[in-house]
């Protein structure tokens, strides 16, 4: 039996370098963003690669679904999949995915608007998708009873051995040392758009320093962020602390 784990992100979130964290363990098979292409094909959202991105994947919401359920990558026991939560604009949400184990990996969103601006010429707080991040958490913390797993990506900055072993405890898997770092370049599961989203990514072998001071943003990208801050603080709250 296949544990999967579905990671729901933002953009800009140390989502790819957790998901070279998870494909360092021998056990785990790792998904890039699965619902990409059927989120251009909806929402015809301009981001780069677009054209690329889809003739590169499978575009059915539907059919993406069913491949997720599915048998796991090369039979791994563990099927990390990392999820971006403003991708779920169609047919498909979390409450298809009863059976996985559901995690949520946030950012202050100052961080993330500084950060996203680097790669595109404008920004709405949508594709930063902590209103559909926190959505989807209030979904599964009724349907648990619980709050399911939260991880904030400064806190892992701080202290990456504390945080993850303790995400794994509370995803129930065993705790990996391995987990700590990666081979520097692309992985083979990381999705065409990693030529433009991921290059510091690929430049590093490991999770990089505790950050500092929020960051100051012009005008429009301080007000996506003042706009997405409420959402974060309700998911901050619960946050995994090592």
């Amino acid at each position: 039996m296949t544990f999967r784990i579905a990671m729901w992100s933002g953009p800009r979130n140390l989502s790819t370098a957790m998901m070279r964290s998870f494909s360092s363990r021998a056990d785990t098979a790792v998904s890039d963003e699965p619902f990409y292409g059927a989120y251009l094909r909806e929402t015809g959202d301009p981001q780069p690669m677009m054209d690329a991105v889809m003739a590169s994947m499978e575009c059915d919401w539907h059919r993406v679904a069913g491949t997720l359920r599915g048998a796991a990558p090369d039979g791994k026991a563990v099927w990390y999949q990392k999820h971006m939560s403003h991708h779920m604009e169609g047919p498909v949400s979390i409450a298809d995915f009863p059976e996985f184990r559901h995690a949520f990996l946030i950012r202050d969103p100052v961080r993330v608007a500084a950060s996203y601006a680097n790669k595109r010429t404008e920004i709405r707080p949508e594709h930063l998708g902590t209103a559909r991040q926190r959505d989807f958490f209030e979904r599964e913390a009724d349907r648990l009873g619980h709050a399911p797993p939260v991880v904030d990506s400064a806190a892992v900055l701080a202290n990456p051995a504390g945080v993850l072993e303790a995400l794994c405890d509370a995803l129930g898997i065993l705790w990996d040392t391995a987990m700590l770092g990666w081979e520097k370049g692309p992985h083979p599961a990381d999705g065409v758009w990693g030529a433009h989203w991921y290059d510091k990514v690929n430049a590093s072998t490991g999770f990089g320093d505790a950050p500092g001071g929020l960051p100051e943003l012009p005008g429009e990208y301080a007000r996506v962020a003042e706009q997405c801050r409420a959402d974060y603080e309700a998911l901050a709250h619960h946050a995994i602390r090592a």
